[in-house]
């Protein structure tokens, strides 16, 4: 499949449905390898003068290391079609064996960064920050803590300028 590149101010699409009920995945490399996570929690916006996309990703979680270890990482969107794909993708560990493969997925490269080539559009970031939740900042009142974090794994919040998007044609 061909992409276009666009840029971020060209993207169309609702981001709560985009990330929230569509899903994306999280890809990133270390050492030659590459793994990625199914996300449903991040957003979208602009930061410190720049286009950003922000993701959270649990101490646990295999991808953790990849995205500790490179500078990109890949955002990458799909359709309805690759539903048991993604929900296999966050389930299963990289740790374990070979998940990619195991759904079918063939790795590309977007300006060096992986992610795949059954997407429908790729975001390539590069990071910016990164940080541990603290739970100490919760609000009083809220139940974000108590909801989210019963095992207390807090999440690290990582920001990452997009430096490119681009779309199937």
């Amino acid at each position: 499949m061909a992409y276009r590149r666009i840029s971020p101010e060209q993207m169309q699409g609702n981001p709560f449905e985009m990330i929230g009920k569509q899903w994306m995945l999280v890809t990133a490399e270390k050492g030659g390898a590459v793994n990625t996570m199914t996300a449903s929690w991040g957003g979208l916006g602009v930061l410190w003068r720049k286009n950003v996309a922000y993701i959270f990703i649990r101490p646990q979680r295999y991808t953790k290391e990849f995205i500790d270890a490179g500078e990109r990482f890949t955002l990458s969107f799909y359709g309805e079609e690759h539903r048991k794909a993604l929900a296999y993708l966050g389930k299963a560990s990289g740790r374990d064996g070979d998940k990619i493969a195991a759904v079918g997925f063939e790795e590309e490269r977007f300006d060096g960064a992986p992610a795949f080539k059954q997407a429908q559009r790729v975001l390539v970031c590069r990071k910016l920050y990164a940080q541990p939740l603290d739970p100490g900042c919760f609000m009083p009142g809220t139940d974000c803590d108590e909801a989210c974090y019963p095992e207390r794994d807090y999440h690290t919040l990582y920001v990452g300028e997009i430096e490119a998007v681009y779309e199937r044609e």
